[in-house]
């Protein structure tokens, strides 16, 4: 080959080279602020766009901003320039396919620090959403991404964006609430916006405030106290309405001493007892909250200053009402159903409920001293005879085989049953009450009628006075005799108040008394004309 064609082909080489430069240069100018311009609208090629740095993740519409640095052909360290202004012409690998769902954020583009552009990491403030949500991609500095890579990533982000709007939409599901919670949350709705609704004691476990027992003596009771109590009237109209439980009320009681007997004792199935004055104004005076479940049972101490409460929680409680402390706690092995102070032993009390064992506990010790048991399933009720010597107990034992052991008489001393054959007929009795007067008690029979029995071995039953025309029906309704013993007076499950005269079993009155079933009736034992009643809806009502 000669020297000229040589030197003809060199210059075809420069020249060709010459041109690729010029092509580069007229490719994109830098503005007054170092940004670069791109003014012949054709995107370089991936290798020299995608150098080694972080990929900041933009909102839809927003392109991707490269934060990095390049180098001219001199070696010159050039500043940072934005890719994508224009999508003419540009490689599909370059563009990012984000979800298109969320609202355009334009993001402000600032310039880096000239001295650090190699090792600058992103302020936390430029961060988009994107990015912050998702972890940062790294990107090869040798190797750019390809249109495949670049749609497997579109792809995971997607996949991400749906997961985490699937989690956002699980933690928003509303658990599930059983139907009874919903209708005690609707009735406690209803009953605290009614003005008679009554405020609520403590929490259970603390001490209810002191409840102020002094020695004032109601202005309605005084005139009664140095007098015979006279024969009873039959009650008309009611005195007082008395709502706050916001359940079924299971027995009331009226204060056992006399000077302080306007007080009404209450239990309900809300968890509280609870203290009224139901003869001069009808307001609650206390309410009591130390019972995690129902209370069942309680009772006035003789005192007339303590109040023994037991309920579904297996707990036994004195309150004092002067001081609000618990004078005695216990825990029984089953819940407690009825209640009753020994007549004349007042620091020991006899407990029954879903057992078949009875227990006696002495307070001064806050232990079981006597056990009593017997094959049934559960204990209705309590009634102590001859001054506290015996005492009887109804069960719920109603079979075939069983019936004689619905009433049980005990020896208290010796634990030992005197006698089992005292009510033949398979109605289970709920309530006992003794005759104030006659050596005699009462029987309330699931039979729907009244049963009267001798109080003296061997505890026969009357065959000619039965006293009937009410309805049980498997409540637990309560039964009563007036202070002067010529009346008798029982609920019934259809709502009404039913006195019977005690002579001659005849019904004397009917009261339309509650909507719902008249579980408690008892009369005052000053006041002659005075009755309080309570119903499964949870009211009272006092009648003079």
């Amino acid at each position: 080959m000669t020297a000229r064609t040589l030197s003809l082909m060199a210059s075809l080489v420069a020249y060709d080279d010459s041109d690729s430069e010029a092509e580069r240069e007229t490719a994109g100018s830098f503005d007054a602020t170092g940004q670069m311009k791109d003014t012949s609208g054709v995107a370089g090629p991936p290798e020299k766009d995608f150098a080694s740095g972080t990929l900041d993740v933009p909102k839809a519409g927003v392109q991707p901003t490269k934060h990095g640095s390049c180098e001219d052909p001199g070696g010159h360290r050039l500043p940072l320039a934005q890719l994508g202004r224009s999508d003419r012409g540009s490689c599909p690998s370059q563009r990012l396919q984000w979800p298109g769902k969320e609202p355009q954020v334009t993001f402000p583009i600032r310039e880096p620090s000239r001295s650090s552009l190699w090792t600058s990491h992103v302020p936390a403030s430029h961060i988009p959403l994107a990015a912050a949500r998702f972890k940062q991609v790294k990107l090869s500095r040798n190797f750019p991404k390809s249109s495949f890579c670049a749609q497997s990533e579109s792809e995971t982000v997607g996949k991400n964006d749906s997961s985490f709007r699937k989690k956002k939409c699980e933690d928003c599901v509303v658990p599930y609430t059983p139907k009874r919670l919903r209708q005690l949350q609707a009735l406690s709705t209803e009953t605290g916006n009614s003005k008679e609704m009554e405020p609520q004691g403590p929490p259970a476990g603390r001490a209810p405030a002191p409840l102020y027992v002094g020695p004032r003596v109601s202005e309605f009771i005084q005139p009664y106290l140095n007098s015979h109590y006279k024969e009873t009237t039959v009650p008309r109209k009611v005195l007082f309405h008395l709502r706050g439980h916001r359940g079924p009320v299971n027995t009331i009681q009226w204060c056992p001493v006399l000077s302080k007997s306007h007080m009404l004792l209450s239990t309900s199935m809300d968890k509280t007892f609870k203290v009224w004055n139901a003869v001069d104004s009808g307001h609650c005076l206390q309410t009591y909250s130390l019972h995690t479940e129902a209370v069942r049972a309680a009772r006035w101490a003789p005192c007339g200053r303590r109040i023994l409460s037991g309920g579904f929680d297996f707990a036994l409680h004195l309150t004092d009402l002067e001081t609000g402390t618990q004078l005695f706690s216990g825990r029984s092995d089953f819940r407690i159903t009825t209640l009753k102070f020994h007549p004349k032993d007042h620091s020991i009390f006899l407990c029954g409920g879903f057992s078949s064992e009875m227990k006696a506990w002495d307070i001064r010790t806050g232990k079981v001293m006597r056990s009593y048991k017997a094959t049934i399933q559960q204990t209705l009720d309590i009634l102590f005879l001859r001054e506290g010597s015996e005492f009887l107990s109804s069960t719920d034992a109603s079979t075939r085989d069983s019936a004689d052991r619905t009433i049980i008489a005990w020896d208290f001393r010796t634990s030992a049953k005197i006698s089992n054959q005292i009510f033949h007929e398979r109605f289970t009795c709920p309530s006992l009450a003794l005759h104030p007067r006659e050596p005699v008690f009462l029987a309330q029979t699931n039979g729907n009628y009244m049963a009267l029995f001798s109080t003296v071995w061997p505890y026969r039953m009357s065959r000619r006075r039965r006293y009937e025309g009410h309805k049980v029906e498997g409540y637990s309704v309560g039964c009563e005799c007036s202070p002067g013993g010529d009346l008798l007076v029982t609920g019934s499950a259809d709502g009404r108040v039913l006195m019977y005269s005690f002579r001659t079993a005849s019904r004397a009155c009917t009261l339309q008394g509650h909507t719902q079933a008249c579980v408690g009736t008892t009369y005052h034992p000053v006041l002659p004309s005075v009755l309080a009643t309570c119903s499964w809806g949870g009211d009272m009502k006092i009648w003079h």
